[in-house]
């Protein structure tokens, strides 16, 4: 006689909730948010050297300046209030390489607004310049810190590593706005030779080890880097520099172009924010140089036009609802 069958209970779940659960409101604001917002500044940026290249009033830019800061500053409340109620949602949100490169772009996004309001409000520009910059290391620390305990395929170069490690190149444009060459051109030096290696190591790994289709939108990232530090070096007089750096984004840019059908593969994604600030830092290098850059800064300032609020609202319409969250994983507090 054959031995009885044993039997299993079936595994118990949690009965469905009625009506369904709410999360607390910012509790799962993704730091996916702040790339498309740090384009929209950059454009600010870009916007304010090409109406003064073309000689037209500046008061386009300060609009939209109003618009992007007011959302940057929106953005910081909602995922501040989420970091105060679980202050351990950010090492989680470290974790995700959309929302590690997000919350970076969150204190780049400060420098930037510091750039933005220096002219008018130099006390202003300081405190933000300042506070962005020890945000920006904090969490720098905390990244350095997560790696150190994950396995050693997690800690793998990507283009993210560009905004933890290079993002205070941004500060630099802040700094030189405010008068401070000696600070700006500190962030140059600290920078430069970390986006090099950064560069290196990626352009090597492209050749192995090609990234999924779905990341491959952060390739972009890349440019960002190269074109900021040719505004820097623009800024502090180092024109050789800045000449070098700036037909290095160039050719970024135009390898970028020729793979862009591969790069989209995966279709619409929040990750479509990661060309946002490259190309508004592109636009910016161009027209901060000036001359024969001039012409073809403003042809891309028309494009940056059309093309980065296009993006900012195809990623921010899905916030509210928590679809955005839910499609890049984001912490919950």
């Amino acid at each position: 006689m054959s031995e009885p069958v044993a039997r299993h209970r079936p595994k118990m779940y949690p009965p469905p909730e009625f009506p369904p659960r709410r999360a607390k409101l910012f509790a799962r604001t993704p730091p996916v948010v702040f790339p498309v917002i740090l384009g929209l500044l950059g454009l600010v940026l870009a916007l304010r050297a090409g109406l003064a290249a073309a000689a037209l009033p500046a008061g386009p830019a300060d609009l939209l300046a109003g618009v992007a800061v007011a959302l940057w500053v929106f953005a910081v409340v909602a995922y501040g209030t989420k970091l105060l109620r679980r202050p351990a949602a950010i090492m989680e949100d470290l974790r995700v390489l959309p929302s590690r490169g997000g919350i970076a772009a969150a204190t780049m996004g400060g420098m930037a607004v510091a750039a933005i309001v220096a002219p008018f409000a130099p006390g202003v520009g300081w405190m933000v310049l300042l506070a962005s910059l020890a945000a920006h290391v904090l969490q720098a620390a905390l990244l350095m810190w997560l790696l150190w305990r994950l396995p050693p395929e997690a800690r793998v170069m990507n283009p993210t590593f560009h905004m933890t490690l290079v993002g205070p190149i941004v500060g630099g444009i802040a700094a030189a706005s405010l008068g401070s060459l000696t600070l700006a051109s500190l962030l140059f030096v600290a920078t430069l030779p970390i986006a090099a290696v950064i560069w290196a190591i990626s352009i090597l790994r492209l050749q192995t080890d090609q990234p999924p289709a779905p990341l491959r939108p952060l390739l972009a990232i890349h440019l960002a880097p190269a074109a900021v530090l040719a505004s820097v070096a623009g800024l502090i007089g180092q024109d050789g520099y800045e000449l070098a750096l700036l037909v290095f984004a160039l050719m970024i840019g135009a390898g970028l172009l020729v793979r862009m059908r591969w790069i989209m593969a995966a279709g619409m994604s929040p990750l479509w924010g990661s060309f946002t600030f490259p190309l508004a830092a592109l636009t910016g290098a161009m027209l901060n140089r000036g001359g024969v850059w001039a012409v073809p800064g403003l042809a891309m300032l028309a494009l940056s036009l059309a093309t980065i609020p296009a993006l900012v609202w195809l990623v921010l319409k899905e916030w509210p609802g928590g679809k955005l969250a839910a499609r890049t994983n984001a912490a919950e507090a």
